[in-house]
């Protein structure tokens, strides 16, 4: 090609866009107008001094745990290489199979897989689990995790209605075998799944069924190993996934299941093979974090206190939010300028929560989530009830 040829090349594309770029410049400003929308509901005032914050996940206050701080501390001063590779070339780390076999253990799993995060578990399982055959059968308020696992994996979605366990009966009557996906808790309103209906279903209809704990271990069931766990269920559930980015306080995640079929996980699952490994203090790190999760059952019990004490309160307010044992609490605004208002009248009194909205949320279904932890003080409790029942007659929803 001639210099003039690549010029001309050059002032046609400048001047008449192909309908390709004008799709991706659509998109672009598509995603602009959202994303300055999101920002406005989402971005608030900057927490001072005294405020106090429901944002989190950390349910069992275990952020700053000196225990963990040690582990993480004495890894780094005495490891002298570490693991900046893909995890496939990791397999002979015995801090990681220990770590991998002591989780297996905590939930009753025949074996489990370390993972990058939350979002790789349930994006590498789906892509190991299902391909353009394979109907899954989603719950609507399932995590964006899950929804990116059928995307990569190229399977169809099926989803039904949230919790309705008639929903995913019709379903999968009308579509046979395949795969099951849901949460055990969810994570912006708290909402418990209805485990035993769909593992009947499951059962009958021949499907398999992943359930991801993310906001159930640490803390439900017996040494807060999860819903499964709590419900006597672990044995009938097929595979389950956990982000360490909750009660273990950290980056990570974990797939658990049967042994074999994690095997071929670890080298084929893409985030597994393309991805680099979880670091060694970070493994040490939620190696600390598993025993005090076990031992210290005093901080499940201190959250569904503080969990309860926040949900009558709120309840007598007058807010209408779901009256379960979750430490997750949606006041729920509805329109984004409603939730906006809401959350300017909770944070003007130092009440800081996490705020949702469309794609987190269904359009026009934003909210405020506030999460309670082991340690809150029950006297801020008293301070966001008070803030939560001003706040929802200065929001116009009283």
């Amino acid at each position: 090609m001639s210099t003039g040829e690549r010029t001309f090349a050059f002032r046609d594309w400048r001047s008449s866009p192909p309908s390709t770029l004008h799709s991706v410049n659509q998109r672009y400003l598509e995603w602009k107008s959202g994303y300055a929308a999101a920002n406005l509901i989402v971005v608030g005032s900057k927490p001072g001094a005294g405020a106090i914050l429901l944002a989190g996940n950390d349910y069992l206050s275990l952020a700053r745990h000196p225990k963990i701080v040690q582990a993480i501390a004495d890894c780094l001063h005495n490891t002298h290489s570490d693991v900046l590779m893909s995890t496939v070339y990791v397999q002979h780390l015995d801090v990681q199979q220990r770590y991998e076999a002591a989780m297996a253990a905590y939930l009753g799993s025949e074996a489990a897989v370390l993972c990058q995060s939350g979002w790789s578990a349930n994006d590498g399982l789906i892509q190991v689990l299902a391909d353009e055959d394979t109907p899954v059968y989603i719950d609507l308020g399932a995590h964006a995790s899950l929804w990116q696992g059928i995307h990569s994996a190229g399977a169809t979605a099926r989803p039904f209605r949230h919790n309705d366990p008639a929903s995913l009966s019709a379903l999968t009557r009308r579509y046979g075998p395949g795969l099951i996906a849901a949460d055990a808790v969810y994570s912006t309103t708290g909402d418990v799944c209805p485990l035993c209906d769909f593992i009947d279903i499951a059962e009958r209809q021949g499907c398999l069924i992943l359930l991801d704990e993310s906001h159930a271990v640490g803390v439900r069931g017996p040494c807060g190993a999860g819903l499964a766990a709590e419900l006597g269920l672990a044995d009938r559930v097929s595979f389950r996934t956990v982000s360490l980015s909750k009660a273990f306080v950290g980056r990570g995640g974990i797939v658990a299941g049967p042994s074999q079929l994690l095997e071929y996980f670890r080298f084929v699952a893409r985030p597994s093979v393309f991805s680099s490994a979880v670091l060694l203090h970070e493994i040490a790190a939620f190696s600390a974090a598993l025993e005090i999760i076990r031992e210290d059952d005093w901080r499940r019990q201190a959250l569904r206190r503080k969990s309860d004490h926040l949900r009558q309160g709120l309840l007598a307010a007058g807010w209408p939010i779901a009256n379960n044992d979750a430490p997750i609490i949606a006041l729920i605004g509805g329109a984004e300028e409603v939730t906006v208002r809401m959350r300017d009248a909770l944070e003007a009194r130092n009440v800081f929560g996490a705020v949702f909205c469309a794609p987190s949320t269904p359009k026009n279904r934003s909210l405020v989530r506030l999460t309670a932890n082991a340690t809150v003080p029950e006297s801020d409790l008293n301070q966001v009830i008070d803030a939560c029942a001003a706040a929802r007659q200065e929001a116009g929803l009283a």
